[in-house]
C-alpha cells in the first residue's frame, strides 16, 4: 500500500513538472515516476515490529518460516506482515459446569497465557490469528467442564477449591502446549451455587461449628473438674495433718484464749470446766457508751 502510494506521487509529480516545462518532455515523468517507485521499494522493505510482538511474513500465501522479531527488520516489501501479541493476556469465562451430583454451579474463572513465539509461524498457518477464539476459550471450558464432574458442590464451597483450580492448570496445560499455547496460571474468582444448595452446605459447617465450640466448652468444664479435684485432696490433707496433731489439751487451750478476749466473761477452773459470766457495773456501761469530757 505504501509503495502503491509513493508510486502514484511520483507520477503527479512528473505531470506537473511536465506541465510547467517549456519543453513538454515526458522524460521528467518517468524520472520522477522511477525514483517514486525506488523509494516507496526502500520505505517498503523496512518493517517495524512493536515490542510485545512477533511478525509473520505472508508473501501471497508463502510463509516464511523465520519469524521477525520486536524492532526494524527488512522484508519484501510485497510480502505482508501479521503481527502476534506473546504478551501475557487473560481469559475471563462465567460458565455453567455440572458437579458430581448433577448440579449445574456457575464457574466464575479466568486464565493468563501467551503465545509461544517459537510456535507462532505454525500457529499462524494452521490457526491464524484468532487463535484465542479458535483454540483457547474452547479448551478452557472443555477443561474446566471436564473438573468440576469428578467434585462435589461442597467441596467447590470449600477450601478443596484451590484443588480444582490445580487440576485445571493441570490438564489445560497439556492441551494449550500441544498447540503453541503456554499457561501460566488459572486463577478461580467465584463460584455460585443453587440457593437451596448454598443454605445446607452453611448450615451444616454452622452445626459443624456449633460442635467445635461443644467440644472446647467440654474440655474446659472437665479441666475445670479437674482443678477442684486437686484443690478438694490438697483440702482434705491438711485436714488430716492438722487432726493428727490436735490434742485435747491444744483444743482446751484455744478455747480458754478465745473466752479471755470476751470482756463480760471469766474462765474458772472447775470440775465441769464451764466458763462463769460476770455482769458488767451500769455505771461503768454507761460511760462506755458516752464520750469522756474533759473538765
Amino acid at each position: 500500500m505504501g509503495i502503491l502510494i509513493i508510486l502514484v506521487l511520483g507520477f503527479i509529480v512528473g505531470v506537473i513538472f511536465v506541465q510547467t516545462s517549456r519543453t513538454g518532455s515526458i522524460k521528467p515523468v518517468v524520472i520522477t515516476t522511477i525514483i517514486g517507485l525506488v523509494a516507496g521499494l526502500l520505505f517498503g522493505a523496512v518493517r517495524i515490529v512493536p515490542a510485545g510482538y512477533v511478525g509473520v511474513v505472508d508473501f501471497f500465501g508463502n510463509v516464511s518460516p523465520n519469524y521477525l522479531r520486536s524492532g526494524i527488520n527488512f522484508v519484501n516489501p510485497l510480502a505482508k506482515v501479521i503481527l502476534l501479541s506473546v504478551r501475557t493476556l487473560e481469559a475471563m469465562e462465567i460458565m455453567p459446569v455440572p458437579s458430581k451430583e448433577g448440579l449445574t454451579i456457575n464457574l466464575d474463572i479466568s486464565i493468563l497465557y501467551r503465545l509461544d513465539q517459537n510456535r507462532a509461524v505454525d500457529i499462524y498457518k494452521t490457526v491464524g490469528p484468532f487463535f484465542r477464539d479458535i483454540i483457547v476459550s474452547p479448551t478452557f471450558r472443555s477443561a474446566a467442564r471436564g473438573v468440576t464432574v469428578s467434585y462435589e458442590a461442597k467441596a467447590l464451597y470449600t477450601s478443596e477449591r484451590e484443588l480444582l483450580s490445580q487440576a485445571v492448570f493441570s490438564d489445560l496445560k497439556k492441551l494449550l502446549a500441544d498447540r503453541g499455547i503456554v499457561l501460566e496460571r488459572v486463577l478461580l474468582r467465584g463460584i455460585q451455587l443453587p440457593p437451596t444448595v448454598s443454605q445446607a452446605i452453611e448450615q451444616k459447617l454452622k452445626a459443624e461449628q456449633e460442635a467445635e465450640r461443644m467440644k472446647f466448652i467440654l474440655q474446659r468444664e472437665k479441666l475445670e473438674a479437674d482443678r477442684k479435684r486437686v484443690e478438694a485432696e490438697g483440702i482434705r490433707d491438711a485436714q488430716t495433718i492438722i487432726n493428727q496433731s490436735l490434742t485435747a489439751q491444744y483444743l482446751q487451750y484455744l478455747w480458754i484464749n478465745t473466752l479471755n478476749q470476751n470482756p463480760n466473761v471469766i474462765y474458772v477452773a472447775t470440775e465441769a470446766n464451764m466458763p462463769m459470766f460476770r455482769a458488767i457495773n451500769p455505771d461503768e456501761e454507761n460511760l462506755r457508751k458516752r464520750p469522756i469530757l474533759k473538765q
